[in-house]
């Protein structure tokens, strides 16, 4: 019954949900020091992969989330930290998010577990590690649960397992949540990206028929996914990319020591993204609901030093569930 009591206790402004997300990217000064390299896909493309080397056994592959990048405060903070606690990594910028267009007219999305599965086998073919373990942030975070879900009887025995944070697992139910005005300043920010890349494939590739009039009047996911998610990645409809890019019903199937972290109070997630029952049902698939954190946020309180609980609890579940080769 692998659910995890949590120890996460931060200052009185900070157990506020809205403060706590957005403080990490507004306040904290977290950067990474990485090497590009620039990988090309069976299709054509290409993804950049920001590599921070130490010379170490194990490599963590880490996964931003929704518009992030490598350069996301929670991605460039837990580099540092598993580099100082003596572990590789490397950086899985999305396709699009590297701070250059990709070439195709299709890019990522929540379920896009093909890309990462890509990039675990070119680690595999390319490099030596004996142990390789996956890090998902938000959006990140559902392609390292489907991923380890789906793969769970073929993966290869160096991926020694992975740790989710802040994820909405059930993408339909929270997509309601997002919509809510609670949420509103949040969804502008995203929403100023996305609109913009889509304009922008839109230009570049004129087959594309975008309703323009409808994308500026876009308030919803579910108003982008139906002008770009369904008909660029062939699915039915949103509701069916909902459906099949959920991690929700991968989760039983994990086969590998796997950790979420949710905060109780992250106003993205609706009820459905808090997996007691399918960590209590599994020997695998850890949960941990912290009563406070926000969305991606975890900060403890004014002072940078006391503000790395995440890292630390990341460092300490890879050290005590997680078995790795030495030798």
């Amino acid at each position: 019954m692998p659910v995890f009591s949590s120890n996460f206790l931060p200052t009185i402004p900070f157990r506020n949900g809205y403060f706590n997300t957005t403080y990490r990217p507004l306040f904290m000064k977290d950067k990474a020091s990485y090497t590009r390299k620039r990988i090309t896909t069976w299709d054509h493309d290409f993804i950049d992969l920001d590599f921070s080397l130490v010379g170490s056994k194990t490599i963590v592959l880490l996964i931003h989330g929704l518009e992030g990048s490598s350069d996301s405060k929670y991605i460039a903070s837990n580099v540092n930290h598993l580099n100082n606690e003596g572990l590789d990594t490397v950086s899985f910028n999305l396709r699009g998010c590297s701070g250059e267009d990709n070439l195709l007219l299709s890019t990522y999305h929540s379920g896009k577990t093909e890309d990462v599965r890509f990039v675990v086998n070119y680690l595999l073919e390319n490099y030596n590690y004996k142990n390789i373990i996956i890090i998902g942030f938000s959006l990140g975070g559902n392609l390292t649960l489907k991923y380890i879900g789906e793969e769970s009887t073929t993966i290869s025995p160096l991926i020694k397992g992975g740790i989710a944070v802040s994820v909405p697992i059930d993408i339909g139910s929270a997509e309601i949540e997002m919509d809510k005005l609670k949420n509103k300043l949040f969804m502008e920010m995203f929403f100023k990206t996305m609109k913009n890349k889509i304009l922008e494939k839109a230009y570049k590739f004129p087959e594309y028929k975008l309703d323009q009039g409808k994308l500026f009047k876009a308030t919803k996911f579910k108003h982008l996914e139906h002008l770009y998610t369904v008909p660029v990645f062939g699915f039915k409809s949103p509701e069916d990319y909902w459906e099949k890019a959920s991690s929700k019903p991968y989760l039983s199937t994990i086969k590998k020591p796997t950790l979420l972290i949710n905060a109780k109070d992250d106003s993205f997630l609706s009820r459905e993204c808090y997996p007691f029952e399918e960590a209590e049902n599994s020997e695998f698939f850890f949960f941990e609901e912290t009563k406070h954190g926000g969305h991606c946020g975890f900060m403890t309180s004014f002072k940078p030093a006391e503000n790395r609980w995440l890292e630390h609890r990341i460092a300490r579940f890879i050290k005590e569930n997680i078995q790795l080769d030495n030798s």
